[in-house]
């Protein structure tokens, strides 16, 4: 597997590599077909004369391009990438930068672009069973108004928004990050307040796209996902607060 040429830094870096292309290839020629068990790790072992986390590494590398699907308590199965399977698993690594408040504004205004341009497809194409579904979840989204379900309906309703573009593209991207999103958001003072001013934009949001109306639905809707972060966001720190700190 190895030229006689590499040093052992570059076999223990490309082994890994090498036993995922050559699996890879395998599965594309039909050798593993799509669900079928990938060998065990001690076979696996064996036929590469590999370490165990060297194998493990391969593995996770092929899962990560989208050619191998694991499992709790099974071992992992061939599979062929899709786009939304790709995501997915990018969507794991990316999800950890969250403790990075310039990383999430940056999700934040992906999802600002994602949803604003939904809003406006949707007021242009919404037919009677997309709107119906909105509809839906517009009304669990006010039933759930001061309650810890709240947040739920919330996604939901941001959810049949964006699935009106029919791109699965997108609907990966916003399922990927929005819960996160919002999970990880600071509760608010008033909860009932702040529910009740997200369920009347949301609201609004509805009526334009039912009247129609491409300008009313992208403006409310890009005004509604910059309130609901700024809200968020935590407020300054005063001069006061620091000497408060040093009395105690």
């Amino acid at each position: 597997m190895t030229d006689k040429t590499d040093t052992p830094d570059e076999v223990q870096r490309r082994a890994p590599d090498l036993i995922a292309d050559t699996l890879i290839a395998e599965i594309r020629g039909g050798t593993f077909p799509p669900d079928a068990p990938l060998p065990t790790e001690r076979d696996l072992c064996e036929r590469f004369s590999a370490s165990r986390p060297t194998v493990r590494e391969a593995l996770a590398l092929m899962q990560m391009r989208g050619y191998a699907s694991a499992g709790a308590g099974r071992r992992p199965r061939a599979a062929l990438p899709s786009i939304a399977g790709i995501l997915r698993g990018a969507g794991d690594h990316i999800r950890e930068i969250f403790g990075d408040a310039e990383s999430g504004a940056h999700l934040e205004q992906m999802r600002q672009f994602i949803e604003t341009g939904a809003a406006r497809d949707a007021a242009k194409r919404a037919d009677n069973v997309q709107l119906a579904k909105l509809q839906t979840a517009l009304k669990d989204n006010f039933d759930a108004v001061g309650t810890a379900r709240f947040a739920a309906t919330d996604i939901a309703f941001h959810r049949a928004l964006v699935s009106v573009v029919g791109n699965p593209v997108i609907l990966t991207l916003h399922d990927m990050f929005v819960s996160t999103m919002i999970a990880h958001r600071p509760p608010t003072d008033d909860a009932m307040r702040y529910d009740r001013i997200a369920y009347d934009e949301h609201r609004l949001i509805y009526q334009a796209i039912l009247d129609g109306d491409v300008l009313t639905a992208t403006d409310i809707m890009d005004r509604h996902l910059a309130r609901s972060y700024r809200a968020r966001l935590e407020a300054p720190r005063l001069p006061s607060d620091k000497d408060a700190a040093r009395a105690h």
